[in-house]
This record gives C-alpha cells, structure tokens and sequence, in this order.
C-alpha cells in the first residue's frame, strides 16, 4: 500500500517562465530532476517544444524559443495549522 506521502517524495517541482508571459509555469511532474533537465536541453538544442506531464496526467507544451528559464527542484512540504511559517 502507497501514500500520498511517498509518491510525493519522487515527483519533482518544476517552475518555467515563458517570454512575453509575466507568469510562470508552476507544476509537479513524475520525472527525475536529470530526466527534466535532459528534457529541457534536448528541447533548447533541437528547437522542438518543451513537452513535459504533470502529476495530473494534464500535458504541458511550450515552444522552446520562448522558454525563459527552467527551474527544477524538490517538491516543498505544505504545511499545515498554526505552526506553519
């Protein structure tokens, strides 16, 4: 039996600024931040979008001429009560 806990630890948090866009792309996606990153330099090099899928299974596509920069990192813990800060 799994927890939500222990599938979060894998996910990775990926954050991507678009150009021309004053927000960001902020999503959880399954992968490895290395599978990520060779993603995203595969994309940057080929020309191709950037295709990645978040947690939801929802597909995230961004044209890789307007790919800002790409943030990768470790999902934060959400914390929850009165002792959150």
């Amino acid at each position: 039996m799994t927890t939500k806990k222990n599938q979060a630890s894998h996910n990775s948090e990926v954050r991507i600024a678009v150009t021309y866009v004053s927000g960001d792309l902020t999503f959880e996606c399954p992968l490895s931040p290395a599978d990520i990153r060779a993603a995203v330099a595969t994309a940057l090099s080929s020309g191709k979008p950037l295709e990645l899928t978040d947690i939801r299974g929802h597909e995230i596509i961004v044209p890789a001429d307007k790919i800002a920069f790409v943030e990768v990192g470790n999902p934060a813990a959400r914390r929850v009560g009165f002792g959150a800060l």
